[in-house]
């Protein structure tokens, strides 16, 4: 809706101009200086080779106000034109969202096939609050995506291979001994957390002394990666996150696919030989510096197998494929874009999105350890302390390139201080205002127009209930999901507002039936747009 009046407003404003002219809106910072303003005026100055105020009042003199749905608009500042949409026409978005339900605000603003790959965690220990960061964002990135009309595949490539598996197996084989009496010696590479003693007790509650006198290896590897994997899905589950694809490295080596990328690379050109090693001429494309594909023992760099991964996600039909990595990546972005161009691909179809940092913060200090285990912080420990749904609010309500401080007695509070708590209450307190009408004896019907309510107190309320869609096409173009967390907010406040300054079920049966008609709406938007975030609505608080 808000959509086609801007579309409106803007036709109307070259119709008088006589120019076909891109106009820009934006919300002014200032709610009195309107819902939408336009710097055209300024734009047109020079070339006019008139003052912005002078062709601003041009511009407002000639509006008609009336079809552009307009209550008025206004000149501010050095040439600003400020609009006030009217109000009337506007509630006609109640009808919309009640209608429409979960689907308002589904948009076709794309046909892209996407790829979206996040977390991707090595199965070798417990998810860290950082990958927490990484899939609060990635899942609410799919959700915002697919509501936007694109198709999106949510991917988590399994690091099953390579090093850090090999180490694995050996740290289990270590505690395997020790429960049984022996030395354990683990290297300093391995890992030392607790879990890995909890997967060697089970090994050892299956098989017993068994593997003290024959090939371990591949059984202790394949044991240790399938627990911790499975622990790690269960993790994500709680946080509301599941994928459509496990995608495992190890079959890139099953299938040959690492080796015939690299072979492919090869007799295309774009490597040589230095030093003993292979190298990727990545500097052909952007890339500061040539990359290491085989280093001189033989063995692969860890950008070798991501090549192939990439061309087998390229190769299954992805029209964009975006990674979620952690601060540390930031230099693998070039890299990995020259790398893709050696693969005769456009590396304008890989988008990567670098997460920040996280800090947890409890009674102003920042926290690194587990007041539990004594170790890193968990995505488990956080979950465990305040809940899915703070965590996941608190998480998407940051902007990922931005670092953040997670504020754990924040969380905690159950006041309007706390956003989610805030959020939640403002649906609560509508359906709390459903129940008690129903046990009145009383049941609500969508009245035919709006005649009592007054519509300048539910200003904001409307407008945002409009602007819903546009919110959802910044969050997805832009990629954004910290700006639906802050509509949420925004929602619940002018809510709040309404609701602590109006009595809604009134002796006015007319009056009564479209305040809770206007909050139906605000009630299935707040659900609606909580969903889009992975954060689940409370029908009492």
């Amino acid at each position: 809706m808000i959509d086609s009046i801007l579309q409106t407003i803007q036709t109307e404003i070259q119709q008088i101009i006589k120019q076909t002219v891109d106009i820009n809106f934006e919300i002014p910072k200032e709610e009195n200086f309107g819902d939408y303003s336009t710097n055209i005026a300024m734009k047109l100055a020079k070339e006019w080779k008139k003052s912005p105020i002078i062709i601003a009042n041009e511009i407002v003199s000639k509006i008609n106000l009336a079809a552009c749905h307009l209550k008025k608009c206004e000149i501010a500042g050095p040439g600003f034109i400020n609009f006030f949409i009217d109000r009337t026409h506007l509630s006609k978005v109640i009808y919309k969202i009640i209608a429409e339900k979960n689907n308002y605000g589904n948009l076709k603003i794309g046909n892209e096939n996407i790829n979206l790959e996040f977390v991707s965690a090595n199965p070798t220990g417990y998810l860290h609050i950082g990958h927490g960061r990484g899939a609060a964002y990635g899942d609410s990135l799919a959700r915002i995506l697919k509501k936007a009309g694109f198709t999106v595949t949510k991917e988590h490539y399994v690091n099953d291979a390579g090093n850090q598996i090999h180490n694995l197996a050996h740290s289990i084989y270590e505690r395997y001994k020790e429960i049984q009496g022996l030395d354990c010696q683990l290297h300093e590479d391995d890992y030392h957390g607790k879990e890995i003693i909890v997967v060697a007790k089970q090994i050892f509650n299956e098989v017993g002394d068994a593997y003290l006198s024959q090939p371990w290896f591949e059984y202790f590897r394949d044991y240790g990666t399938n627990y911790l994997l499975d622990g790690l899905k269960k993790d994500l589950k709680k946080f509301h996150v599941e994928f459509d694809v496990w995608f495992s490295e190890r079959s890139l080596y099953e299938n040959k696919a690492v080796e015939k990328t690299l072979q492919f690379l090869i007799d295309e050109g774009f490597t040589y030989e230095k030093d003993g090693a292979v190298w990727l001429k990545t500097t052909l494309f952007k890339d500061e510096k040539d990359r290491v594909l085989v280093k001189s023992d033989k063995s692969y760099t860890y950008l070798t197998p991501d090549i192939a991964y990439h061309a087998n996600k390229l190769n299954r039909g992805f029209d964009r494929l975006i990674d979620v990595l952690g601060a540390d990546h930031h230099g693998y972005i070039e890299r990995l874009k020259a790398a893709i161009a050696c693969l005769g691909k456009s590396p304008e179809q890989i988008d990567i999105e670098i997460l920040q940092m996280v800090r947890v913060i409890q009674d102003g200090v920042e926290l690194k350890m587990s007041k539990r285990s004594g170790k890193a912080i968990t995505l488990r420990d956080l979950m465990d302390e305040i809940g899915t749904d703070a965590l996941r609010y608190m998480y998407a309500a940051k902007a990922l390139s931005t670092p953040m401080d997670l504020d754990l007695d924040l969380a905690l509070k159950q006041t309007n201080e706390n956003p989610v708590y805030y959020i939640q209450y403002a649906y609560a307190r509508i359906a709390s205002l459903f129940r008690t009408y129903e046990e009145m004896g009383l049941k609500w019907q969508l009245p035919s127009d709006f005649i009592e309510i007054d519509l300048d107190k539910l200003d904001k309320l409307i407008l945002l209930l409009a602007q819903y869609p546009l919110i959802i096409k910044e969050a997805a173009l832009k990629r954004i999901p910290h700006k639906i967390a802050q509509y949420c907010y925004q929602l619940a406040a002018a809510l709040h507002y309404y609701y602590n300054d109006e009595k809604i079920i009134t002796e006015n049966s007319r009056d009564t039936v479209e305040k809770l008609s206007v909050l139906k709406a605000v009630q299935i938007v707040l659900k609606n747009s909580l969903d889009l975030i992975g954060v689940n609505v409370k029908e009492k608080m």
